[in-house]
């Protein structure tokens, strides 16, 4: 037993090559070999424990977080391996610090994108399927990344949407808690008429419309449709309609409805939808030059 044990140090103990001025022998290779695979051992371990975390609830964020920690670790393995190995990382850390440092200021809007990615993936206030309001574009979210999200408009036209511009600006969530949304239409009506008519119409009109789009999740208080005077015009008088619905993605859809409905229903109560229209008022000295000029040529 103790021949084999001697013969074995002396083949652990075997120089094999040197690395700038470092001896590299049997025992420093195995060292590094096992100092490697335990560094695979945890990150690996590392990276099931955040699935079992939150797998289940937030997984395109476990995956990230999976990736950052298997990724850093293996960093760390390596470099304590060469360390352990006697091999001198100094110089390797001065030029990649001076490395890094250029490549931060190259990827800086990509280091940011992808900062901002993992905080909407963990905060979860805009996931996939959500509709928003983007700079004043309507998109639904179909993927949400780790540098960019994806959506899509009404007219099926992709938009890829950085996630900083997400993360900094001001975004509207359409269906951040309920889906929930009311549409309003406004629509004018001359002076001429009677108000008290006008409002009864749209409110019967309002009320035809949601019960078309009514679901059973709608509380009582969405399922009251909203009919209001928003000002006096050049040449009407202003009304807004608004019916709650489930989806705001069919707002185009509804909001035509709506406004066919009001079109078929002021034609049927005799309600004028007014138009501009100028009235021309001349100088009372014009006119008295005028009626002379006529006078004379008759």
């Amino acid at each position: 037993m103790s021949e084999f044990l001697d013969m074995l140090g002396k083949f652990m103990g075997k120089d094999l090559f040197h690395v700038a001025g470092t001896t590299i022998s049997v025992s420093t290779i195995v060292t590094l070999i096992l100092i490697l695979f335990a560094s695979y051992w945890i990150s690996s371990w590392l990276r099931q424990l955040v699935q079992k975390a939150l797998g289940k609830r937030h997984p395109a964020a476990a995956d990230t977080l999976g990736v950052l920690i298997h990724h850093s670790v293996l960093v760390v393995g390596f470099s304590s391996a060469l360390s352990t190995a006697g091999i001198d990382l100094t110089g390797l850390f001065a030029a990649g610090a001076i490395f890094a440092v250029g490549l931060g200021f190259a990827m800086q809007s990509i280091v940011q994108n992808f900062v901002a990615g993992v905080i909407l993936l963990t905060e979860r206030t805009i996931k996939s399927g959500d509709v928003l309001d983007v700079d004043g574009l309507v998109v639904k979210v179909s993927e949400l990344g780790i540098r960019a999200s994806i959506g899509k408009t009404w007219d099926g036209e992709e938009v890829i949407v950085p996630n900083s511009f997400l993360s900094q600006n001001v975004v509207k969530n359409y269906t951040l808690s309920t889906s929930d949304y009311r549409a309003r239409v406004e629509v004018g009506v001359s002076y001429s008429s009677d108000l008290e008519r006008v409002k009864e119409v749209l409110e019967q009109v309002a009320k035809e419309v949601t019960s078309r789009i009514h679901t059973s999740t709608h509380t009582p208080a969405t399922e009251v449709p909203m009919v209001i005077v928003t000002g006096f015009g050049d040449s009407s008088i202003l009304w807004e309609v608004g019916v709650w619905m489930k989806d705001p993605w069919e707002l185009r859809s509804i909001k035509s409805d709506l406004y066919l409905s009001i079109w078929r229903a002021f034609q049927a109560n005799e309600i004028v939808i007014a138009f501009p229209q100028m009235d021309l008022h001349f100088d009372p000295a014009v006119m008295r030059s005028f009626e002379q000029d006529s006078s004379n040529l008759a």
